[in-house]
């Protein structure tokens, strides 16, 4: 929590409740950024550091396997059907960029539980 606002500090002051790692995609839903832990003991959000979500995943890093099991785990916690997250960028790398095509912005505190 911060001492000013009373907010978690994984809160920014972009939106009311929105976090550091989300943002309006122009294209319309929203980009978030990820670091991603492939390989994990079970797939679970593991907070925020330096602006970006941090999120184990059991699957491993092999054939697309983690990043398929990224955007369903994503999907399924905002209550999502999996075609509506987008693995933008990042493939290879453990930081990525996720589309979530959504008109309305999601529950943001699904994923900071």
């Amino acid at each position: 929590m911060t001492a000013e606002s009373g907010k978690p500090a994984a809160l920014s002051t972009e939106g009311e409740g929105r976090p550091s790692f989300a943002s309006p995609a122009a294209e319309g839903g929203w980009h978030l950024v990820v670091r991603v832990q492939p390989g994990a003991k079970k797939s679970e959000f593991a907070g925020v550091q330096e602006g970006r979500l941090r999120i184990r995943l059991a699957a491993p890093a092999v054939e697309n396997k983690a990043n398929k099991a990224l955007t369903a785990f994503v999907a399924k916690a905002l209550g999502l059907r999996a075609t509506k997250v987008t693995l933008l960028s990042g493939e290879t790398g453990r930081q990525k960029r996720l589309l979530v095509q959504t008109a309305e912005e999601p529950h943001w505190g699904r994923l900071l539980s």
